[in-house]
C-alpha cells in the first residue's frame, strides 16, 4: 500500500506548526488515515483492491479498483469508514465512563472522529453519505438525473460550509473540503479500473491454502480467501458433497480477466 502526500498538506501542516496547532493537524490526519483503513479493509473483503491513500489538506482518500461492484456492496463500502470513527467515539466515551482523568487528553481524538463522521454522512458525492445516496437514488432514477441532485446539493452544502467558514468556525479545512466539494460537483466521476490478478507477482516458498466452494460460489466469494502470504488452490462441490472441480490461484486470475466478480466459478 502506497501513500502518496499532496504539497498542500505538508504545507497546512508546517501552517499549524507556527501557530500551536500541529497536535490537532496530527490527530486529524491519524484520523482521516483510521477512516480510509475501514475503507480498505472492507474493499479487500468484498474482493476488490487499494492500491493508495492520498493525504490531502482536507484528508485523506483511498485510491481502489472497485470495476463491476454492485451498489450494495457500494454501499457496505462506503459506510465502512464512517464506521471505524463511530466506534472509535464510542470506545473513547466508554473510557471516559471508566476513567473520567482521561477526558482531558482524549477529548481532541473523540470530536476528530466525531467530526469526520458527521462530514462523511452529509449527502454529498463523493463523501460517503454521498455515495450511499447515489446507490439509493439510481434504484428509482436515472442517471442524469441522481447526478443532477447530488450537484445541486454539493453546491448547497458549500455555502453552508463557507458561511460556517466566515461566522462561526474559521478553520481553513473548512474553505478546503468547501473547494473539494465544488470541484466534484462539476468534476465527472474517475472511471472505474478493473483489477489486473494476473500481473500480481507471484512470490515462492508461499504456503499453500486450500479452500472449499460450493457450486453457488462467486468469484467475489473466492477472492476474499486470496491473500498475498499464500497460495489459493479452491475445491468446487455440489451441494450433495460431489467433487466438481479444482481451480488454483492462477486460474482464478485468468479467469477473472474476462468475468465480473459477481459470476459464479463453475
Amino acid at each position: 500500500m502506497k501513500i502518496s502526500i499532496h504539497p498542500l498538506f505538508l504545507a497546512v501542516g508546517l501552517f499549524t506548526a507556527l501557530f500551536g496547532g500541529f497536535t490537532v493537524f496530527i490527530i486529524c490526519a491519524l484520523t482521516a488515515l483510521l477512516h480510509e483503513c475501514g475503507h480498505i479493509f472492507c474493499a479487500e473483503k468484498l474482493g476488490f483492491e487499494c492500491t493508495r491513500v492520498r493525504l490531502m489538506p482536507y484528508g485523506a482518500a483511498a485510491v481502489c479498483e472497485l470495476d463491476g461492484i454492485s451498489p450494495a456492496d457500494e454501499i457496505r463500502l462506503a459506510l465502512s469508514g464512517p464506521l471505524v470513527n463511530f466506534l472509535i467515539c464510542v470506545a473513547v466515551a466508554g473510557l471516559w465512563w471508566f476513567v473520567p482523568q482521561v477526558y482531558a487528553y482524549t477529548d481532541l481524538l473523540f470530536y476528530a472522529n466525531a467530526g469526520m463522521l458527521v462530514l462523511n454522512l452529509l449527502p454529498a458525492y463523493p463523501l460517503d453519505g454521498g455515495r450511499v445516496a447515489r446507490c439509493a437514488l439510481l434504484k428509482c432514477l436515472k442517471p442524469r438525473t441522481v447526478n443532477l441532485i447530488l450537484r445541486g446539493v454539493n453546491v448547497a452544502l458549500v455555502a453552508v460550509i463557507v458561511a460556517l467558514f466566515f461566522t462561526v468556525y474559521h478553520n481553513l479545512s473548512l474553505l478546503a473540503a468547501a473547494v473539494m466539494l465544488l470541484c466534484s460537483a462539476f468534476s465527472p466521476p474517475p472511471p472505474a479500473r478493473r483489477i489486473d490478478f494476473a500481473a500480481r507477482k507471484k512470490k515462492r516458498g508461499r504456503e499453500v491454502r486450500y479452500v472449499i466452494l460450493s457450486e453457488d460460489a462467486t468469484f467475489r466469494d473466492a477472492l476474499r480467501y486470496m491473500d498475498a502470504s499464500r497460495y489459493l488452490v479452491l475445491q468446487i462441490y455440489s451441494s450433495d458433497d460431489k467433487f466438481l472441480d479444482e481451480i488454483t490461484e492462477d486460474e482464478l486470475c485468468a479467469l477473472l480477466q474476462t468475468k465480473t466478480l459477481y459470476e459464479k466459478i463453475v
